[in-house]
């Protein structure tokens, strides 16, 4: 197949499968139908994925489906203004070097061994991702790996075999750290809005890290364990510590401009988790708010060379607008799939299968989570997987929330195909079919200890299933 004609096929794939579901299953309707055309999209992806998002509003003005002010509010919500403000204070980070210093930083005690390279770069990926984008990290530490790869092998291109555990792990561990915290990724902040508007007050974050960080710890552990077996030929990469050494050197003392990104980031993340401290006192500062307030103050405040942490130019040419139209994508089609009854029918058809709340009914949301988060992003995976959750377990007289964490947990662990996240490693060298081959085992045990979790949570851990 020739270039014209994957082009033509990727662009076609979209308003085929849009038109497939939309007649061959009625029931579901043109929401369920432009749900899949939109995955279909993000996977051949014939435009850039912020192109797709902006779908729903041109969806939905021509097939008048819902109200076009509950599509459009979506795409400048409170989250989006969270992501936005943290966008802003991050982008200083890339733009004064400390994004890279973090990182060389976080490697310095780095071994040789191929074990404790795994452990190293796996536990750095997870860890920066708990408080940035994934993407970014990804995109931070992928680079780094590779100069280092070369460094190791006397300046020629590492074996695949070589590079391909250490690729693996920063592209899994920057998906997975996401929801250690709801700053780690636009997803959880989907369940985020989902949960307030589910009991109408505010969620504290505080209380989602309390939840999933010793899941997080043991989705790690899994991921360790299991990227320690990927590869038994390469014992040690000789001169790897040395590198990260010479490199956090050549960085001098944290200079001005360094200090007050590092400053307003850790400010504006021990507001966000301190928020129960003010709430009564400052109602309105919410996370999204007191993130969106410091950024801005970076248009003000000026580095070491007396210039402006940021100027607009910058700023627009940088911002992260695709995620934030993805993010917002993601909540219209939720609307689009509850407000037209989409949602309603694939409960109905998923409750046909007699869920009691057990074992199988947690297996099942997180094998829907892991599928859909596949086929397209997390964000939307939530969006989408959520009112599902919702639905089905309001239906059957059970507490939702528990079965919504879960589902947030199996959205933020995809391992397979070379989309989102995971496009960036192959990008530096990774063999995309490994990657699926053993992605696909690493996906069936982690749907297997989720639900092991789940069903731990949910029996043993009240705090858990309390909103």
């Amino acid at each position: 197949m020739n270039s014209d004609m994957k082009r033509n096929f990727a662009l076609l794939s979209g308003p085929l499968a849009f038109l497939l579901l939309r007649f061959a299953a009625q029931s579901f309707g043109s929401a369920a139908a432009s749900a899949l055309g939109m995955a279909v999209w993000w996977v051949f992806r014939p435009v850039g994925i912020a192109v797709t998002a902006l779908l729903p509003i041109a969806v939905n003005a021509v097939l008048n489906l819902i109200p076009s002010g509950h599509v459009i509010s979506n795409y400048f919500s409170e989250i989006v203004v969270l992501l936005l403000g943290a966008d802003l204070i991050c982008l200083t980070w890339s733009r004064t070097g400390l994004d890279r210093r973090v990182a060389v930083k976080a490697l310095c005690g780095i071994g040789t061994s191929m074990r404790q390279q795994i452990v190293a770069w796996l536990g750095a990926s997870v860890v920066l991702s708990v408080f940035l984008p994934n993407v970014v990290v990804a995109a931070i530490l992928c680079p780094i790996a590779a100069a280092m790869l070369k460094f190791v092998n006397g300046g020629e291109e590492p074996d695949v075999r070589q590079s391909a555990p250490i690729l693996l792990a920063i592209g899994w561990g920057s998906g997975i750290g996401g929801f250690g915290s709801p700053i780690g990724g636009a997803a959880n902040l989907v369940a985020i809005a989902y949960m307030e508007q589910l009991t109408g007050h505010e969620f504290m974050y505080v209380d989602w890290v309390l939840r999933f960080v010793p899941i997080l710890f043991l989705v790690f552990l899994l991921n360790l364990f299991f990227l320690w077996q990927v590869n038994r030929t390469t014992q040690d990469l000789n001169g790897s510590a040395s590198y990260f050494k010479k490199l956090n050197e050549a960085f001098g003392p944290l200079k001005r401009g360094e200090k007050i990104g590092l400053t307003l980031f850790v400010l504006a993340t021990l507001l966000a988790f301190l928020r129960p401290l003010y709430a009564e006192l400052l109602p309105g500062l919410k996370p999204a708010y007191s993130f969106l307030t410091l950024g801005l103050l970076m248009f003000v405040l000026r580095d070491e060379n007396d210039e402006v942490m940021m100027d607009w130019k910058y700023a627009e040419s940088h911002v992260m607008w695709g995620m934030m139209f993805l993010f917002a994508s993601g909540m219209a089609l939720g609307r689009m799939l509850i407000e037209t009854g989409a949602v309603k029918q694939l409960t109905a058809l998923i409750a046909s299968s007699g869920p009691s709340g057990g074992l199988g009914t947690i297996a099942l949301f997180a094998a829907f989570g892991c599928f859909l988060t596949e086929l397209s992003s997390n964000t939307a995976a939530a969006s989408i997987a959520l009112p599902v959750v919702i639905s089905i377990t309001r239906a059957i007289g059970l507490n939702p929330v528990p079965y919504m964490l879960l589902t947030v947990v199996a959205v933020n662990c995809a391992y397979v195909l070379p989309v989102s996240t995971r496009a960036i490693p192959v990008s530096y060298g990774l063999d995309a079919g490994l990657q699926i081959r053993k992605g696909l085992r690493l996906t069936i045990l982690n749907v297997l200890l989720v639900t092991a979790l789940g069903w731990f949570c949910i029996n043993y851990v009240p705090f858990f299933s309390r909103f």
